[in-house]
């Protein structure tokens, strides 16, 4: 019997269709988007302070990047260990998020490349569940 995966934490994304996309907020005053979500808007300027659940871009650019090549704490899970790059890309309307970026051999990563998002296994539970992370993948890539 397969054990359907479960994500690494609740409201961070969703899978549909096969497809990832990141869950954020958007202030309903002032438009500013969050992510994660939040309860309200941080903006200074905005006196409506309300915020709406809303999907971010599945795709953006490569802003910048670091590569990690020690060992996490054991609270962050990983299997199958080996460095790894994590990115800020950019999603356009002044969002920019973090993430791993998954199946792009380390020389090869570029300022400015197109990224997809892709849900990806992290680790697998005690259970034998897959738990599933956000990842960033170059577009055109499957």
């Amino acid at each position: 019997m397969t054990v359907p995966p479960t994500l690494v934490a609740d409201g961070l994304f969703e899978i549909a269709a096969d497809s990832a996309r990141l869950l954020g907020s958007r202030c309903t005053g002032c438009n500013a988007i969050y992510f994660p979500r939040t309860l309200s808007c941080r903006n200074p300027a905005c006196d409506v302070k309300a915020v709406q659940p809303t999907q971010l871009p599945a795709t953006g650019t490569l802003i910048s990047y670091t590569v990690q090549r020690y060992r996490p704490p054991a609270l962050f899970r990983m299997d199958d260990w080996a460095p790894y790059a994590i990115g800020l890309v950019d999603l356009g309307g002044g969002i920019e998020v973090m993430g791993m970026l998954h199946a792009i051999p380390l020389d090869d990563i570029r300022i400015g490349m197109a990224l997809k998002l892709v849900a990806e296994p992290l680790f697998t539970g005690d259970d034998g569940t897959p738990v599933l992370t956000y990842k960033f993948a170059a577009q055109g890539a499957s």
